[in-house]
């Protein structure tokens, strides 16, 4: 197995918590600027984003695929049980393997945030949706399955001393410029899906703010006249963001809580609008794009698919070496985590919650777009 100590694969850099803060302000300042440019910038480098994410897998598994000389046998791929959490229940823990694909799909919804500056709207949006999980979902199997068939040694490739197992997995079965090469595609696509996230919360700044649902909707509602952008609710995002990553100096576990409320806040947040329209199925006017009949059926299965996850999620996932109780280390505290952004959600609703009210048009046609908004 390459020994490479750490993350410093190309200059010897040695990644402190204080280290990795600065690069994560600084990805963090590339994606505030490249969303200050205007939404035309942002629309290109999301069509970018797109082929260069299906490019990069076809890359990424054609090259795990034709270089190496060994590739692990498929009963190991798609038959392989491996259990290190220390719970004792396999059905347990094939049950928490499922978080890793919940997580991957969190972000579909992106089209919906971006809506307001899509054409045709109605329709666009919700077929971006769909197009998006079906291609995640493939993209995501053949990568993964490129991923583990290429694995060379798999003790070596869990306790690497790159902490990455997937570099690990490069550097084992092509060498150190193949690994270098594919992790610069890798690092590309991540800075492409930070920058179309960030335009996406920013969005979502913009236009609960339009309605007046945030503490200083006025500022982040305002719309620049040449960009088009909503950019203070650009800046806004990108703060809340570095805010959210400061624990992460000082505590990996009050970070891990942060990070967790993504997935465990965002899902329920899906099934919200999907329970109110099977509660008021007499009441429900259909769009352009529906499931017709169809609706109430997967909207019910969409919604007990959510609670399960959302309790799945708040599960301790590792448990004492020892087989003890979980340990401040080893707990969850994604509960703890939802449950404060419920308080705060509830307190200023309380606050501000009756003077409240969705316009009446954003019911009867597509929300006001960016342009009633210019400042």
């Amino acid at each position: 197995m390459a020994e490479q100590p750490r993350l410093n694969l190309q200059w010897g850099f040695e990644p402190t918590p204080g280290r990795i803060m600065v690069i994560f302000l600084c990805i963090l300042a590339l994606h505030l600027a490249l969303n200050l440019f205007g939404v035309r910038l942002v629309s290109i480098l999301n069509s970018i984003s797109v082929w260069w994410h299906l490019a990069g897998v076809t890359v990424i598994v054609g090259a795990l695929a034709i270089v190496p000389s060994h590739h692990q046998s498929a009963d190991f791929v798609f038959g392989e049980f491996v259990n290190n959490t220390a719970w004792s229940s396999p059905l347990y823990v094939a049950v928490l393997g499922l978080l890793h694909a919940q997580y991957t799909f969190c972000g579909y919804d992106a089209s919906a945030h971006l809506s307001e500056e899509t054409t045709d709207a109605q329709v666009s949006a919700s077929r971006g949706i769909i197009h998006a999980i079906g291609w995640s979902w493939l993209a995501g199997f053949v990568l993964l399955a490129g991923l583990t068939f290429a694995i060379q040694d798999y003790a070596g490739t869990v306790g690497t001393a790159t902490g990455v197992p997937p570099a690990q997995i490069f550097l084992d079965a092509l060498g150190v410029a193949g690994a270098k090469a594919l992790l610069l595609v890798v690092i590309i696509a991540q800075l492409c899906c930070g920058n179309a996230e960030t335009a996406a919360a920013s969005r979502m700044v913009f236009a609960f703010s339009r309605d007046g649902a945030l503490p200083g909707s006025y500022l982040w509602r305002q719309v620049d006249r040449r960009t088009g952008t909503a950019r203070l609710a650009v800046l806004l995002a990108v703060v809340c963001a570095a805010v959210l990553a400061l624990p992460s100096l000082y505590s990996p576990v009050a970070y891990a809580a942060i990070t967790s409320i993504n997935v465990v806040g965002i899902t329920p947040a899906y099934a919200i609008p999907i329970y109110l329209r099977i509660k008021n199925r007499d009441r429900f006017r259909p769009g352009p794009w529906n499931l017709g009949s169809w609706g109430v059926a997967v909207g019910t299965i969409a919604v007990a698919w959510v609670l399960f996850v959302t309790v799945l999620f708040c599960l301790p996932q590792t448990r004492p070496a020892d087989g003890g109780l979980v340990s401040v280390e080893t707990f969850n505290y994604a509960p703890i985590a939802l449950l404060a952004v419920l308080a705060l959600a509830w307190g200023w609703w309380r606050k501000q919650g009756s003077s409240y009210e969705v316009p009446a048009q954003n019911f009867d046609r597509l929300a006001t777009t960016y342009e009633d908004e210019v400042v």
